[in-house]
């Protein structure tokens, strides 16, 4: 049996029934109605308001005749259960980051960000136009869902720590959060990982049960208070140079609808990923600086704790080769990546460093 098909039983065997039993489309005087599930809090900043967006898109587009309700990280199921709420059709749609679910596939890391992967712009060019979207749809096919972007934070800081880490050996033992191949990669730094849900991390760090965490960048990790605890700043990571929020509808659910409402749902994604990125990016630099000035110690991480990235990075994605659809994902990933830095590059770097220069 080749992957794909074990994938396919072992994912969908367990949730059969519940996909063959799922109630007829949920109609209210002519209206269509999606449940979407999200792996975040109400008011968790920039995450949470990108399901807003898509969902609020949803329904003007619409003229009403689909209606998304959303339910925040525990209204009806736990931040880290939506994908199986979705797939076994307990919800229609859910608005989380991928690479969450690595446990159920690997590869869905791609569609988030992975270390020393691409940044924002990058990631849009793989997804829309080098095939990114179509290897998306081939995995969440497996898992009964039909996915899309529909988000994304920009390049995500490094994180907030107790203390400074001035090399590679200040991670062994560290109790750190970090999710997707990232959180991996620190585990082969000795490092003590734990996948905690955004709206319980300040908890979490407050309380020494975590000595450290990176959530999103200095907009979003001011907002839930973490310069609180430590003034311990790194804002550039190995771990997530782009970050990818996913909106995925469960698959029968989205062949049920209509051709325009299933056009709705791929457009709004697509709005709400742009948006979301802007949002991030016109918030950040404010907020950067208010951290500086409220005595947040702003750092970059030393050459050798890089390097140390790189190559715990390296064991991470030799740790899955072997796997068809991963090694598949990681070759046209890296090809497009390759292939769109040398312009960017020889073009927009080259711009800013210039415009820097000139205007001081």
């Amino acid at each position: 049996m080749d992957r794909r098909s074990f994938l396919r039983t072992s994912a969908l065997g367990g949730t059969a029934a519940a996909a063959t039993s799922l109630a007829a489309p949920a109609l209210s005087a002519g209206k269509e109605k999606l449940t979407l599930v999200t792996s975040w809090g109400r008011g968790l900043a920039g995450v949470f308001d990108a399901a807003q967006f898509y969902a609020d898109a949803v329904n003007g587009m619409s003229d009403g005749t689909l209606e998304i309700e959303i339910k925040a990280a525990g209204e009806l199921v736990g931040a880290l259960e939506v994908f199986d709420a979705v797939s076994s059709g307990q919800a229609d749609i859910y608005h989380s980051a991928d690479y969450y679910f690595v446990g159920q596939h690997p590869a869905f890391a791609f569609f988030t960000g992975v270390p020393f992967g691409m940044n924002a712009t990058e990631h849009n060019n793989w997804y829309y136009h080098g095939g990114g979207k179509e290897r998306h749809n081939e995995l969440g096919e497996i898992f009964n869902l039909k996915p899309f972007l529909a988000g994304n934070t920009g390049t995500q800081a490094g994180g907030w720590f107790r203390k400074e880490i001035n090399g590679p050996e200040d991670f062994n033992g560290l109790k750190f959060r970090m999710p997707g191949l990232g959180g991996k990669a620190l585990g082969y730094l000795g490092a003590s990982v734990q996948n905690i849900p955004g709206s319980e991390v300040y908890q979490a760090l407050s309380s020494g049960a975590i000595d450290g965490t990176e959530w999103i960048g200095p907009w979003a990790d001011e907002k839930a208070g973490f310069q609180e605890i430590t003034k311990f700043y790194y804002t550039a990571g190995f771990h997530e140079p782009s970050a990818g929020l996913s909106s995925s509808v469960n698959l029968e659910r989205f062949n049920s609808l209509s051709g325009t409402h299933q056009k709705i749902l791929e457009i709004a994604a697509g709005a709400t990923n742009i948006w979301s990125m802007s949002q991030f990016l016109n918030n950040n630099g404010a907020a950067l600086t208010r951290l500086a000035a409220g005595g947040v110690k702003i750092l970059e991480f030393p050459d050798a704790v890089w390097d140390a990235f790189g190559s715990a990075s390296e064991k991470v994605y030799a740790e899955f080769a072997g796997d068809d659809m991963f090694d598949t994902i990681l070759g046209e990933y890296r090809t497009s990546m390759r292939d769109s830095s040398g312009w960017l590059t020889n073009s927009t770097d080259a711009y800013r460093r210039q415009r820097d220069r000139v205007l001081g």
